[in-house]
Protein backbone atom coordinates (compact mmCIF):
# COMPACT_ATOMS: atom_id res chain seq x y z
CA UNK A 1 0.00 0.00 0.00
CA UNK A 2 2.65 2.57 0.93
CA UNK A 3 4.48 1.65 -2.35
CA UNK A 4 1.19 2.56 -4.40
CA UNK A 5 0.93 5.78 -2.10
CA UNK A 6 4.38 6.80 -3.63
CA UNK A 7 3.63 5.73 -7.11
CA UNK A 8 0.37 7.62 -7.02
CA UNK A 9 1.88 10.80 -5.59
CA UNK A 10 4.76 10.98 -8.50
CA UNK A 11 2.44 10.66 -11.08
CA UNK A 12 0.53 13.44 -9.90
CA UNK A 13 4.08 15.73 -9.32
CA UNK A 14 5.70 14.42 -11.68
CA UNK A 15 9.65 15.01 -12.09
CA UNK A 16 9.75 17.84 -14.59
CA UNK A 17 13.86 18.28 -14.46
CA UNK A 18 14.10 16.33 -17.21
CA UNK A 19 11.79 15.19 -20.44
CA UNK A 20 10.10 12.08 -19.44
CA UNK A 21 7.80 10.82 -22.45
CA UNK A 22 6.01 8.68 -20.03
CA UNK A 23 4.62 11.48 -17.68
CA UNK A 24 0.95 11.92 -18.15
CA UNK A 25 0.82 15.40 -19.10
CA UNK A 26 2.99 14.69 -21.77
CA UNK A 27 1.04 11.78 -23.08
CA UNK A 28 -2.37 14.15 -22.87
CA UNK A 29 -0.47 16.84 -25.45
CA UNK A 30 0.99 13.92 -27.15
CA UNK A 31 -3.09 12.65 -27.52
CA UNK A 32 -4.31 15.64 -27.85
CA UNK A 33 -2.10 16.53 -30.88
CA UNK A 34 -3.01 13.03 -32.60
CA UNK A 35 -6.10 14.06 -33.03
CA UNK A 36 -5.71 17.28 -34.32
CA UNK A 37 -3.32 15.10 -36.88
CA UNK A 38 -6.31 13.36 -37.82
CA UNK A 39 -8.25 16.20 -39.11
CA UNK A 40 -5.81 17.09 -41.14
CA UNK A 41 -5.83 13.58 -42.36
CA UNK A 42 -9.63 14.00 -43.47
CA UNK A 43 -8.77 17.25 -44.64
CA UNK A 44 -6.19 16.04 -47.23
CA UNK A 45 -8.66 12.89 -47.72
CA UNK A 46 -11.09 15.34 -49.40
CA UNK A 47 -8.70 17.24 -51.50
CA UNK A 48 -7.21 13.67 -52.38
CA UNK A 49 -11.22 12.51 -53.32
CA UNK A 50 -11.91 15.49 -54.99
CA UNK A 51 -8.55 15.55 -57.46
CA UNK A 52 -9.13 12.00 -58.18
CA UNK A 53 -13.00 13.17 -59.61
CA UNK A 54 -11.52 16.21 -61.18
CA UNK A 55 -8.40 14.19 -62.54
CA UNK A 56 -9.46 14.10 -66.26
CA UNK A 57 -12.15 17.22 -66.18
CA UNK A 58 -8.83 19.31 -68.24
CA UNK A 59 -11.61 21.43 -70.40
CA UNK A 60 -9.78 21.03 -73.56
CA UNK A 61 -6.46 21.84 -71.62
CA UNK A 62 -3.52 19.87 -71.11
CA UNK A 63 -3.34 16.63 -68.50
CA UNK A 64 -1.14 15.61 -65.87
CA UNK A 65 0.99 13.62 -68.38
CA UNK A 66 1.37 16.87 -70.05
CA UNK A 67 2.39 19.08 -67.78
CA UNK A 68 3.90 17.09 -64.88
CA UNK A 69 8.28 16.57 -64.69
CA UNK A 70 8.44 13.65 -62.79
CA UNK A 71 12.11 14.27 -62.56
CA UNK A 72 11.43 17.22 -59.97
CA UNK A 73 8.61 16.14 -58.21
CA UNK A 74 10.78 13.08 -57.32
CA UNK A 75 14.13 15.74 -56.23
CA UNK A 76 11.14 17.34 -53.95
CA UNK A 77 10.12 14.36 -52.22
CA UNK A 78 14.21 13.33 -51.69
CA UNK A 79 14.66 16.52 -50.12
CA UNK A 80 11.53 16.10 -48.19
CA UNK A 81 12.53 12.56 -47.05
CA UNK A 82 16.02 13.90 -46.32
CA UNK A 83 14.25 16.84 -43.77
CA UNK A 84 12.30 13.91 -41.87
CA UNK A 85 15.61 11.70 -41.76
CA UNK A 86 17.00 15.04 -40.14
CA UNK A 87 14.33 15.65 -37.65
CA UNK A 88 14.73 12.21 -36.83
CA UNK A 89 18.14 12.75 -35.56
CA UNK A 90 17.13 15.95 -33.57
CA UNK A 91 14.89 13.67 -31.51
CA UNK A 92 17.58 11.30 -30.80
CA UNK A 93 19.53 13.99 -29.60
CA UNK A 94 17.48 15.72 -27.42
CA UNK A 95 17.15 12.29 -25.51
CA UNK A 96 20.67 13.10 -25.26
CA UNK A 97 20.19 16.43 -23.56
CA UNK A 98 22.59 17.47 -26.73
CA UNK A 99 21.30 20.86 -27.84
CA UNK A 100 23.48 22.31 -30.02
CA UNK A 101 23.11 19.10 -32.07
CA UNK A 102 19.56 19.22 -31.77
CA UNK A 103 19.98 22.69 -33.30
CA UNK A 104 22.25 21.94 -36.08
CA UNK A 105 19.94 19.24 -36.99
CA UNK A 106 16.90 21.40 -37.30
CA UNK A 107 18.64 23.75 -39.01
CA UNK A 108 19.74 21.41 -41.46
CA UNK A 109 15.70 20.03 -41.88
CA UNK A 110 14.66 23.83 -42.29
CA UNK A 111 16.65 24.56 -45.21
CA UNK A 112 15.84 21.13 -46.71
CA UNK A 113 12.39 22.39 -46.01
CA UNK A 114 12.66 25.78 -47.66
CA UNK A 115 14.23 24.30 -50.96
CA UNK A 116 11.24 21.91 -51.07
CA UNK A 117 8.24 25.07 -50.76
CA UNK A 118 11.22 27.04 -53.12
CA UNK A 119 11.17 24.16 -55.75
CA UNK A 120 6.77 23.93 -55.34
CA UNK A 121 6.85 27.52 -55.65
CA UNK A 122 8.83 27.52 -58.78
CA UNK A 123 6.65 24.71 -60.19
CA UNK A 124 3.32 26.42 -59.79
CA UNK A 125 5.02 30.24 -61.41
CA UNK A 126 6.58 27.70 -64.58
CA UNK A 127 2.40 26.77 -64.64
CA UNK A 128 0.84 29.77 -64.36
CA UNK A 129 3.17 31.64 -66.64
CA UNK A 130 2.51 28.95 -69.17
CA UNK A 131 -1.12 29.60 -69.16
CA UNK A 132 -2.19 26.60 -66.68
CA UNK A 133 -3.38 28.33 -63.60
CA UNK A 134 -5.90 27.11 -61.03
CA UNK A 135 -8.42 28.84 -63.52
CA UNK A 136 -7.43 27.13 -66.56
CA UNK A 137 -9.43 23.96 -65.53
CA UNK A 138 -11.30 21.75 -62.70
CA UNK A 139 -8.52 19.37 -63.15
CA UNK A 140 -5.94 22.25 -62.24
CA UNK A 141 -8.01 23.72 -59.13
CA UNK A 142 -7.96 20.95 -57.49
CA UNK A 143 -4.17 19.84 -58.21
CA UNK A 144 -3.31 23.80 -56.59
CA UNK A 145 -5.69 22.93 -54.02
CA UNK A 146 -4.23 19.92 -53.14
CA UNK A 147 -0.45 20.47 -53.40
CA UNK A 148 -0.73 23.89 -52.35
CA UNK A 149 -2.45 23.20 -48.90
CA UNK A 150 0.50 20.59 -48.40
CA UNK A 151 2.97 23.62 -49.37
CA UNK A 152 1.31 25.50 -47.08
CA UNK A 153 1.60 23.40 -44.11
CA UNK A 154 5.16 22.86 -44.54
CA UNK A 155 5.54 26.36 -44.31
CA UNK A 156 3.58 26.39 -41.47
CA UNK A 157 6.05 23.93 -39.69
CA UNK A 158 8.89 25.68 -40.97
CA UNK A 159 8.15 28.88 -39.09
CA UNK A 160 7.24 26.56 -36.33
CA UNK A 161 10.75 25.10 -36.48
CA UNK A 162 12.32 28.86 -36.63
CA UNK A 163 10.46 29.15 -32.76
CA UNK A 164 11.59 25.90 -31.60
CA UNK A 165 14.96 26.53 -32.23
CA UNK A 166 14.45 29.88 -30.44
CA UNK A 167 13.55 28.33 -27.51
CA UNK A 168 16.07 25.78 -27.57
CA UNK A 169 18.92 28.29 -27.96
CA UNK A 170 17.23 30.15 -24.88
CA UNK A 171 15.91 27.85 -22.89
CA UNK A 172 17.78 24.56 -23.66
CA UNK A 173 16.29 20.82 -23.60
CA UNK A 174 13.61 21.19 -20.99
CA UNK A 175 10.64 19.77 -20.20
CA UNK A 176 8.74 21.99 -21.98
CA UNK A 177 11.44 22.55 -25.12
CA UNK A 178 11.53 18.80 -25.84
CA UNK A 179 7.27 18.56 -25.89
CA UNK A 180 7.30 21.23 -28.17
CA UNK A 181 10.27 19.44 -30.44
CA UNK A 182 8.18 16.18 -30.45
CA UNK A 183 4.89 17.55 -31.46
CA UNK A 184 6.69 19.46 -34.32
CA UNK A 185 8.87 15.88 -34.89
CA UNK A 186 4.98 14.33 -35.01
CA UNK A 187 3.43 16.85 -37.64
CA UNK A 188 7.01 17.22 -40.32
CA UNK A 189 6.92 13.49 -40.50
CA UNK A 190 2.82 13.40 -41.01
CA UNK A 191 3.76 16.22 -43.88
CA UNK A 192 6.00 13.97 -45.07
CA UNK A 193 3.81 10.94 -45.08
CA UNK A 194 1.18 12.92 -47.05
CA UNK A 195 3.70 14.09 -49.35
CA UNK A 196 4.54 10.32 -50.48
CA UNK A 197 0.76 9.95 -51.28
CA UNK A 198 0.65 13.00 -53.25
CA UNK A 199 3.98 11.74 -55.59
CA UNK A 200 2.35 8.92 -56.11
CA UNK A 201 -1.33 9.75 -56.56
CA UNK A 202 -0.42 12.45 -58.27
CA UNK A 203 2.66 12.66 -59.74
CA UNK A 204 3.57 9.42 -60.33
CA UNK A 205 0.30 7.73 -61.87
CA UNK A 206 -0.20 11.42 -63.11
CA UNK A 207 2.53 10.57 -65.56
CA UNK A 208 2.14 6.80 -66.26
Amino acid sequence: MEFLAVHAERDVHGDTRLPDPHQDTFSKNILGFWMYLMTDCILFATLFATYAVLHNSTFGGPSSQDLFRLDTAFIETMILLCSSVTCGFAMLSSLKSKKNQVIAWLMISFLLGASFVAMELHEFRELIQEGNSWTRSAFLSSFFTLVGTHGLHVSIGLFWMIVVIGQLFFSGITIDTFRRLALFSLFWHFLDLIWIFIFTFVYLIGVI
